[in-house]
């Protein structure tokens, strides 16, 4: 153990990147488990990956505006024919949310296999790089969250299926060059199915109470025993999410 990694320059802003995706993926994770959609989230995750990747094999500045470009229109075309698919063929939906995830990893290997960093791009994409977050994309990413949560809260009674999938395409695809597809799926269904048998009123709380506390002591270990920070995330949000589920305090009675 290490405790003079634990740098706050560096722990800090990868704690703000973890509360933006926080922000926005509890409650779409208990939206997206109450519809049974649970692949969803990787599903649109690897195709926003997948428009980051294809700007990359155009030879796009990796930071700039147009990979960003590239990464929401990717996204929100698999938000858009995911809802087409969820209309037309609603009863093997599970099954063509897979599907779609599995044509969309492996068109980005396709685009790598001709990169000699092509390994390395991926791995960042999927484990992402938390630890590594600066303030030129932790800004943008906060008003876009702000944004989303506005209308989320402010319009959810209203939002149809497109709608949902819109937002949720948007959230996702700026969670992802953040922290990476592994962590997005993780903060968006764990705490969700941590707090599924609580009162509903409980349920929001509770969720962001779990990913808060797995975000802070996933970073701290992870910097004390020089680990991988997304898979110690990863781990913590399971374990705090299994102790939340086994407390009686919240749950229906």
């Amino acid at each position: 153990m290490n405790l003079d990694a634990l740098d706050l320059n560096i722990l800090l802003p990868a704690f703000a990147a973890g509360l933006l995706v926080l922000a926005t993926h509890v409650p779409l994770g208990q939206q997206v488990l109450q519809r049974g959609i649970v692949f969803i989230d990787l599903a649109v995750a690897q195709i926003a990956a997948l428009g980051v990747i294809a700007a990359d094999f155009m030879g796009w500045e990796p930071q700039g505006w147009a990979v960003q470009i590239a990464a929401i229109t990717a996204a929100l075309l698999g938000a858009l024919l995911l809802t087409w698919m969820e209309k037309r063929w609603p009863e093997v939906q599970e099954a063509l949310i897979g599907a779609v995830f599995v044509l969309a990893a492996s068109a980005g290997i396709l685009l790598l296999s001709s990169n000699p960093h092509g390994g390395e791009h991926l791995k960042d994409l999927l484990a992402g790089q938390i630890l590594w977050v600066g303030l030129q994309q932790l800004i943008p990413a906060a008003l876009l969250t702000a944004l989303i949560l506005g209308l989320w809260f402010g319009l959810r009674d209203r939002l149809g299926g497109a709608s949902f999938y819109l937002l949720f395409a948007l959230a996702v695809t700026t969670s992802v060059q953040l922290v990476g597809v592994y962590l997005v799926f993780s903060s968006l269904i764990m705490p969700a199915l941590a707090v599924r048998r609580w009162q509903a009123c409980r349920q929001l709380t509770g969720g962001y109470v779990i990913g808060i506390v797995a975000y802070v002591v996933g970073l701290a270990l992870s910097a004390a025993f020089d680990l991988p920070s997304s898979a110690v995330i990863v781990w913590c949000l399971a374990l705090v999410g299994i102790l939340a589920n086994l407390a009686p305090a919240g749950r229906v009675r």
